[in-house]
């Protein structure tokens, strides 16, 4: 089978959505499927708009020897229009990770953003999702006319070693609860409410350490310096940077928590990773992270942007390490029971095949 993939940039973005896009290239590609990977120019969505009247992406698409085209959802801006003046014989079909409109931003901007992007998503012949609460924003804007398939992203590339025993040693570890953070820093990951809520508890009781890239948003990175500092949490507060996957797995095998209340994640792999190594994930329950995380059981549920019950929940978990030892182990349970990302890649790849028979 010969398949397209459009993408912004480089496959190797550091990002949830560009790994799932990664391992599922090299799951086509070991089964012997042929991936050409079409590569549009990182720009601001106005001018990514203006790539529907290129015509020489426009010749690239319609002339490409294929029999299906993937689509990133992030490039819909490039395509929604575009898409629509292609005469071709091979089905597009866009992989979903989550929709631009349910992002916190001014409604009139949302509004504009859920114009284009349902304008896209109805040039779709088909669908990839990355979950059901996914499937269920897509099919609230387009309906449910089209065929698709949920494709769970895995939490195994990072192989955590860690046993039972040692997470609950671990838990058991005398000293400050320390906390993870892993994701970009930019406002939808709500690092700022993150330290909001742990400004409210005491400081000789927590550590935070932050992963993530500080240069995808330089004026938000600023604020959270500002933040901290003005806060008088330099001492509680690490920020890291972005680390290579050995540093990233010593930081999961150090840490007791990892909190990330995102305003909105479509899945969530992070919480997921978070959970191979044992730790109890304090996550949004905007998005499809309520599908593998039962609230109270394996980690946490917090609305965006509730600072108090996002403090109340660590405060649970340094206060009891019982409580953490037992959440941990549920969530090395749960792991262990959720779908590899071998076997979440071969549904895509069987539904692929199938949509083009």
């Amino acid at each position: 089978m010969r398949v397209g993939l459009v993408i912004y940039g480089s496959l190797d973005t550091l990002s949830g959505g560009f790994l799932y896009d990664r391992m599922l290239v090299e799951r086509l590609r070991s089964a012997g499927d042929q991936v050409e990977i079409m590569s549009l120019p990182w720009r601001s969505y106005g001018r990514q708009l203006s790539d529907n009247l290129s015509p020489a992406l426009h010749r690239r698409l319609r002339n490409a020897r294929l029999d299906v085209l993937l689509q990133d959802e992030l490039n819909h801006p490039s395509l929604f229009w575009l898409n629509r003046q292609l005469k071709v014989t091979y089905p597009i079909v866009p992989i979903v990770h989550h929709l631009r409109c349910l992002e916190a931003r001014p409604a009139w901007q949302n509004r504009f953003y859920r114009w284009i992007e349902r304008r896209y998503l109805e040039t779709a012949n088909g669908f990839v999702f990355n979950s059901e609460a996914t499937r269920a924003a897509v099919q609230a804007l387009v309906g449910d006319q089209q065929t698709s398939v949920v494709a769970y992203p895995g939490g195994d590339r990072l192989r955590s070693r860690l046993t039972p025993q040692q997470v609950t040693a671990r838990a058991q570890q005398r000293g400050p609860l320390r906390i993870l953070f892993i994701g970009n820093v930019i406002p939808r990951k709500e690092l700022h409410t993150l330290l909001m809520a742990l400004a409210r508890l005491p400081r000789e009781n927590w550590r935070l350490e932050v992963v993530g890239n500080l240069t995808v948003d330089t004026a938000y990175a600023q604020s959270i310096r500002r933040q901290i500092a003005a806060s008088g949490l330099t001492r509680q507060v690490t920020l890291l940077g972005p680390l290579p996957d050995p540093g990233l797995s010593e930081r999961l095998t150090a840490s007791h928590v990892l909190a990330g209340p995102s305003s909105y994640e479509g899945f969530g792999i992070v919480y997921l990773e978070g959970m191979g190594f044992g730790l109890p994930p304090i996550a949004s329950n905007a998005g499809g992270a309520s599908e593998f995380i039962a609230h109270g059981r394996e980690g946490f549920l917090v609305n965006p942007g509730d600072i108090v019950a996002l403090a109340q929940h660590i405060q649970e978990l340094l206060q009891d390490r019982a409580r953490l030892a037992q959440m941990s182990l549920a969530a090395l349970e749960r792991f262990r029971a959720h779908p590899t990302w071998a076997q979440g890649a071969g549904r895509t790849h069987d539904f692929l095949h199938a949509l083009v028979k």
